[in-house]
């Protein structure tokens, strides 16, 4: 094994946080650090990077090229515990970052980059002798801490919300506010979208898009925002709610999963043709239409809970596929997800609201009155006489 010895500045920063500070030329950066693109192996999640913008990475590879070029902003590299820091003097805040380098194929990089992937790609590609840049390095104690890191680098860029979603489950620390909140939904999310249910395959994520040569209805086209939306009003006031944990925001996972593939399985029974199209074709698998369906979920449950006894409710029993079903077809009759006119109520003259199929947006306004027209048609069906078997 042969090693990498660069010049490097400790500097402490948390109890237990070091940051090492050095120069790095720039073609060694892609021999010691690996650009690490976002996808599934086996439904495992790996990697935490974005892909590659051709277009950005030719604009600083002409940069660099030119006659005078200079990047002040450090790559951001994550290496894990092959690499060391040997200090020298008595301070211990300068010294050498070791570092195992290789030629061999299936050597495994220690680094992975953090910040800094399209720089990186650029001065990979550039016709130049070197360049050398800045370099700020951790040593990461395991896979988890690299991803938080790059979340938290890149929190405040306009990186895709999508992938920090899919992210955010596997993190360990605390995240900020807004993606901490996201963080259990995701999850559910995930296990909708990756094991075996109604949706599978069908929410759109940074791993599951739809890709060219690729059927619509059979990849990613469902927002995987609505979905969590979804989720995280049930889990707050819904039927997801007394699989909650209150302590920890989280919740049983396994009962969450059932009640939410029991509920779209029903779905894509009641209404099969729409079932098929995607968000373009039927506003069903739209924002709109997941947000409404989701309160329809909620009532439908609270129905069911109400049927039960209170022993029954006591084991928080999931409601069935066969109930949500049934109470479906009360409102099928009245949709019109991929043609035809809602009408949708009332207005303050007395005036029909009206929305074409495809008028309906995923705004508050347009959701609201598709949720309320929902629930009141529903609310006029008689309760479920059909047996229970719980």
């Amino acid at each position: 094994m042969e090693y990498l010895k660069l010049p490097a500045l400790s500097i402490q920063q948390g109890k237990t946080r070091r940051l090492y500070s050095l120069a790095v030329p720039g073609k060694q950066i892609s021999k010691i650090a690996s650009i690490t693109r976002i996808k599934r192996r086996s439904n495992e999640l790996t990697g935490y990077q974005r892909p590659e913008v051709s277009s950005h990475i030719k604009e600083i590879q002409r940069y660099i090229e030119s006659s005078d070029p200079m990047i002040p902003n450090p790559v951001i590299i994550a290496f894990d515990k092959r690499v060391s820091f040997e200090p020298v003097g008595d301070d211990g805040n300068f010294g050498f970052l070791i570092i195992p380098v290789s030629e061999d194929d299936d050597f495994e990089k220690p680094g992975f980059i953090v910040d800094g992937q399209q720089r990186t790609a650029a001065l990979r590609e550039a016709s130049i002798e070197d360049f050398t840049m800045p370099v700020s390095a951790f040593i990461a104690e395991s896979d988890a801490e690299q991803r938080e890191q790059f979340m938290l680098v890149n929190s405040t860029k306009p990186l895709p919300k999508t992938l920090l979603y899919e992210l955010a489950p596997h993190t360990d620390s605390r995240l900020p506010s807004d993606l901490q909140q996201k963080k259990f939904p995701s999850k559910v999310l995930q296990v909708l979208n990756f094991e075996e249910g109604p949706l599978k395959g069908r929410i759109k994520t940074a791993t599951n898009q739809v890709g060219k040569g690729q059927a619509e209805a059979m990849k990613g086209v469902i927002a995987d925002n609505s979905i969590l939306k979804l989720i995280d009003g049930s889990l707050r006031d819904g039927a997801l709610h007394r699989f909650r944990d209150p302590n920890t925001g989280e919740g049983d996972v396994d009962q969450i999963v059932q009640t939410l593939n029991n509920f779209w399985t029903a779905v894509s029974e009641v209404f099969p043709e729409d079932w098929k199209l995607p968000p373009k074709k039927s506003r069903l698998l739209h924002g709109a239409g997941i947000t409404a369906l989701g309160s329809l979920m909620d009532e439908i449950d609270a129905r069911f809970q109400s049927i039960l006894g209170k022993e029954a409710r006591s084991v928080n029993a999931v409601t069935p596929s066969f109930f949500f079903k049934d109470e479906l077809e009360s409102v099928q009759p009245y949709c019109c997800w991929s043609k035809g006119t809602w009408v949708l109520g009332k207005d303050s003259q007395g005036e029909d609201i009206t929305r074409k199929w495809d008028e309906v947006q995923n705004l508050s306004g347009d959701i609201n009155l598709l949720s309320d027209y929902l629930l009141r048609l529903y609310r006029k069906k008689p309760s479920g006489q059909r047996q229970l078997a719980i």
